[in-house]
């Protein structure tokens, strides 16, 4: 807490910010205000509801130091970059960026409030360093409710890709480096996503869904016609690091760019559920990492000679044991 104490203006908030994290890192079975207070001998919840919705501090600043203080402790030159977002339900209408939309905490539509994080994962552990707020169209295109729940008159729509590109270019920005961001099909089929990965010189690993179009040396097809279609002889049994919770089999690759890096699609598949991947091994045009291209996988494809540590690393730390609800969804 004395990292981020200059956050805040006054001794009280700083104080019972303490008293929240305590809290919130408890083992309490269900955490809010009221329960948090409670832990903490308060009588009422109006204090932590205070602290989040009127108390003056920083909260920017406190993100950063979090960021900062994460990063020093679980430095790994080969860590990666988890996106997902995850979803609290909620009652009424009040709540900013609340509505009917699906959320993964239910594992369907609710009313809820959804979240997009951002979280560093290495060899000595993992936690999150970033959010931003999913608000819906149904909010910033109503400036009165906007208003009154306290958003700015600059607040516009962004999609979760949106907001996970905003996280990962703060953490770049601010001199921190990874080998890989992965993430799900909402992010993967995004291709400005891709894009501006690939523009940064970040390799990825990142699912797309059973529709996306991929190309091959026997023409396109959609992903989940694709996956039908690779033999059972064509799949290999990679370990994916050290976590015992998670295999991978590997059905082949495909090469398909060639001026920002690596690019290919890579085809896995987790407990009988196919996963196809578009993956890209980093590096720039200038000063570029040259990776050797071999036979490896499904007969007549290829992936960097490295990827078979590479890859299953990447998305072991996809899904780590302990992650945001919602992190496995959509395998």
């Amino acid at each position: 807490m004395g990292r981020i104490a200059a956050r805040f203006a006054r001794v009280e908030p700083r104080l019972r910010a303490g008293r929240l994290v305590l809290g919130l890192l408890s083992d309490l079975p269900r955490k809010n205000c009221r329960t948090i207070a409670e832990r903490a001998g308060e009588s009422s919840p109006h204090g932590m509801q205070h602290l989040l919705c009127r108390a003056v501090w920083d909260a920017d600043a406190v993100r950063d130091d979090v960021r900062e203080y994460v990063v020093e402790h679980l430095r790994d030159d080969a860590a990666v970059l988890v996106v997902d977002e995850t979803g609290d339900v909620k009652e009424g209408t009040g709540t900013v960026g609340v509505q009917r939309q699906y959320t993964g905490t239910a594992g369907r539509i609710e009313n809820s409030q959804v979240a997009v994080y951002l979280v560093y994962a290495g060899a000595r552990g993992h936690a999150a360093v970033d959010r931003e707020l999913y608000v819906p169209r149904s909010w910033t295109c109503d400036p009165d409710r906007c208003r009154a729940a306290g958003l700015g008159e600059d607040t516009v729509f962004a999609t979760e890709p949106e907001l996970a590109r905003v996280m990962i270019e703060r953490f770049l920005d601010a001199g921190h480096e990874v080998g890989w961001v992965t993430a799900d099909e909402v992010y993967g089929g995004n291709p400005k996503s891709r894009t501006a990965l690939e523009e940064r010189g970040i390799g990825y690993v990142l699912a797309v869904a059973c529709s996306a179009e991929v190309p091959t040396g026997a023409g396109t097809f959609r992903a989940g016609v694709l996956a039908r279609k690779v033999p059972k002889r064509a799949w290999q049994k990679l370990s994916a690091g050290r976590s015992a919770h998670l295999r991978l089999d590997h059905a082949g690759s495909r090469r398909v760019g060639r001026d920002l890096g690596a690019v290919a699609w890579a085809l896995l598949a987790r407990d009988h559920s196919r996963l196809l991947c578009s993956l890209h091994a980093g590096g720039r045009q200038e000063g570029a990492r040259h990776h050797r291209w071999s036979a490896w996988g499904a007969r007549g494809t290829g992936l960097p000679a490295e990827t078979p540590q590479i890859l299953p690393s990447a998305v072991d730390r996809r899904f780590p044991p302990l992650r945001p609800e919602g992190a496995l969804r959509g395998l």
